[in-house]
């Protein structure tokens, strides 16, 4: 080709780019509602952790709750190639800004003129979260504006403050509140009519099943009389029938000659519901408005056990039934969020929904706002599981923005925690302070707690991590060398060469001789030991009868979790079908708070000294989704967001299994039979690791050989693998 058409060809393919550029200018934006970041959520959260009653009585959290700031600044910047109309709407009373002149009253429409141009609204609203929807052609409200509690107006064009104080403003708050209609002050969660499975008549009441354990309203169909009728929820049968026992309850009163439906005030947690009408009220039927998150569940795995098969359904129904404005801990009693619990829901999450957004709400409702007064939930190890979480998320994600909105309350947070070392730079309990760990009888809580030293050195790594990726490496090398200080001071305080263990606590300067589980589960997963460290631990610990046993599914999650990193999955899965199978057996439909197998009958409903204390459905009792997902399947991320990521099957005695991953960019599935492997990515790059008794074979892909018996095989985006080979079992 000549140089003259080479010119011309240039100039067409200029013309073109900037055509496309054009019209990308001009291409319709989305719209959705802003607000300050965690702002809806802490609103939002307060909203459903009030809804706590106990037999009818209002029952609020055991910590301080923070609220919205009530006065917001909203601002974007924009280059329009031609002039463009705008539409505006704000939940609060509001002025409006352009390029810095305020418009006269409170506009819903604007014309913005062609060039560079700064749209300002500030928004003032007592009662609910001040937010702003604007939309037009190309501009739009988003997660890129940007929003501050602060007069801040006089700020560079990089969005940097200029005053003194070195604040920055926060990239906008939003969820899927996406028309002018949707406005956040008025979202709830989504019903659906479900109808009874059977029904007793008792006189003029009844008691109604609905099959299995269930949420949300009870709808009374053809009521009639004056009077009233007394409502009573049972997770089992039993609680229902005991009516001066159940947990909660509701009384709905009647003045109707003519019939007519009723329904309960507030959503609850049940199985069975006992509906006794006082004389002169009768009613013909009942049904439930079923309450629910509209999350899709992406995850997947069935395999050559039926009793596993049906584990993870009742563990992806109880993830379920918890999964909703954010991860609760149980749907029964607290319905409130607790970091211990949510830390494991996220995780949970990763392998059923990946549902970012709950995650993230749940994050900002947790961590509240400063002054830090008190540990997350009051409690020590809540607020380590917090700050762990954020850089988890950022690494299943690859979501910046989140550490980026976070990172200033966990600054705030961490000062708080380090405050609280004593002397000699180890964290115990004070005054306020709950030192949780597990629900075990007899677990001492006294001095410095090994556990609590870990979770704090997890922390402090973590902080370290989320420092670098906003750019604070000062903040970065501060936080690492404390976590590295405090690993050397845990091993040199609490690891007990003939114990083969890390004792459980210092009391009075001294180490026990106390060994319990949590601190040495916890040190194998977080590749704290070395290699000859974590066989002593699984001899002397995790194997070891004489350890106390864990009964909650709380910390069985971690303490399988442990073994599973260390290679025990044929261990692993005979304690999963007979701790979660022991459930089923004993007529589960979600899984439990607390399960000991040594209890009978009607002791399995009793916790907290009450005969129903006890939850049937909580969040912790869903773990098989993790363990299946990330130690079976084999599927977890190397670097944040799945850019690469391993998958490592192991069938743990199983004949075949298979499933399906979520990631941020599509779904990664895995097939595993002890004679081949099937695997494929949708995004990013993949590693497949196994190990084969003989050489294996795979179209279209180069297997390399490790070393004794390991292979490893590159994945490729989008491309269907099928592995030939051993397995060795």
């Amino acid at each position: 080709m000549n140089k003259p058409c080479l010119k011309r060809l240039a100039a067409v393919l200029l013309l073109l780019l900037f055509a496309a550029s054009a019209n990308a200018q001009q291409r319709p934006q989305k719209a959705t509602w802003i607000w300050y970041p965690g702002d809806h959520e802490i609103w939002l959260g307060n909203q459903m952790q009030n809804r706590r009653t106990e037999r009818g009585t209002f029952f609020p959290v055991f910590w301080r709750m923070d609220s919205h700031y009530v006065l917001i600044d909203f601002h974007k910047d924009f280059d329009l190639a031609q002039p463009e109309e705008v539409e505006l709407h704000a939940e609060g009373q509001y002025n409006v800004k352009l390029d810095g002149k305020p418009l006269t009253g409170a506009p819903t429409r604007l014309t913005v003129p062609a060039g560079k141009h700064r749209i300002n609204l500030k928004v003032y609203n007592q009662a609910t979260p001040p937010a702003v929807f604007v939309r037009g052609k190309t501009i739009a409200s988003d997660a890129s504006w940007l929003v501050t509690y602060e007069d801040k107006e006089w700020i560079d064009a990089s969005g940097k403050t200029s005053d003194q104080s070195g604040t920055t403003w926060l990239q906008a708050g939003a969820w899927n509140f996406d028309s002018p209609e949707a406005r956040p002050s008025v979202f709830k969660l989504p019903t659906e009519v479900r109808r009874a499975v059977r029904m007793e008549r008792n006189g003029q009441g009844m008691v109604v099943d609905f099959g299995r354990e269930t949420f949300g309203y009870i709808k009374l169909h053809g009521v009639r009389g004056k009077g009233q009728v007394a409502v009573y929820f049972g997770e089992s049968k039993e609680e229902a029938l005991a009516t001066e026992t159940c947990e909660t309850l509701e009384y709905l009163p009647v003045d109707q000659p003519q019939k007519g439906d009723l329904t309960t005030t507030l959503s609850k947690a049940f199985r069975y519901v006992n509906i006794r009408p006082e004389a002169g009220v009768s009613l013909d039927s009942v049904s439930l408005l079923y309450e629910y998150a509209p999350v899709a569940e992406r995850g997947k795995f069935r395999c050559s056990d039926a009793q596993l098969n049906k584990i993870w359904d009742v563990a992806a129904y109880t993830m379920h039934l918890n999964t909703r404005e954010f991860f609760i801990d149980g749907i029964k009693r607290d319905r409130w969020v607790w970091s211990g619990d949510a830390y494991q829901s996220y995780l949970m999450n990763y392998y059923l929904y990946f549902d970012t957004p709950t995650v993230n709400r749940t994050q900002f409702v947790l961590r509240g706002k400063d002054p830090v007064t008190s540990h997350i939930n009051t409690i020590m190890d809540y607020s380590f599981y917090w700050f762990i979480s954020v850089y988890d998320a950022y690494q299943y994600t690859g979501d910046k923005a989140q550490v980026q909105q976070l990172y200033p309350r966990m600054q705030s947070l961490m000062d708080y925690c380090l405050g609280r070392r004593n002397q000699d730079g180890l964290i115990e309990g004070l005054a306020g302070d709950w030192v949780f760990i597990d629900w075990a009888d007899g677990l001492s809580k006294k001095g410095e707690v090994s556990f609590e030293q870990l979770l704090l050195c997890r922390s402090l790594e973590s902080m370290a991590l989320c420092a670098k990726l906003v750019d604070d490496q000062a903040g970065a090398q501060k936080y690492q060398q404390l976590a590295t200080d405090l690993k050397a001071k845990i091993f040199a305080t609490y690891w007990n060469a003939g114990k083969g263990a890390l004792v459980h606590s210092r009391v009075n300067g001294q180490p026990t001789e106390n060994v319990t589980r949590y601190a040495n589960m916890f040190a194998i997963f977080f590749d704290y030991l070395s290699p000859e460290q974590e066989q002593q631990v699984k001899k002397s610990v995790l194997l070891n009868p004489q350890v106390p046993k864990i009964t909650t599914p709380y910390m069985r999650f971690y303490e399988l979790e442990a073994l599973c990193a260390m290679g025990e999955q044929p261990y692993v899965l005979k304690e999963m079908k007979s701790y979660w199978g022991g459930m089923l057996d004993l007529g589960a439909t979600s899984f439990w708070e607390e399960y000991d197998p040594t209890k009978k009958g009607t002791e399995h409903l009793a916790m907290y000294g009450r005969p129903f204390g006890k939850s049937l459905c909580h969040a912790w009792g869903a773990s098989p989704i993790y363990l299946l997902g990330k130690y079976y399947l084999g599927v977890k991320p190397l670097t944040p967001g799945y850019a690469t990521y391993e998958i490592v099957p192991n069938l743990g005695g199983l004949q075949w299994m298979e499933g399906t991953v979520p990631t941020p960019q599509g779904d990664i599935t895995v097939a595993a039979s002890p004679k081949q492997l099937k695997v494929k990515g949708a995004n990013g790059t993949g590693t497949l690791r196994f190990k084969s008794k003989s050489k294996p074979s795979c179209k279209g892909g180069k297997i390399v050989a490790k070393g004794s018996g390991q292979y490893e095989l590159t994945l490729e985006k989008g491309k269907d693998y099928i592995v030939t080979y051993q397995a060795l079992q």
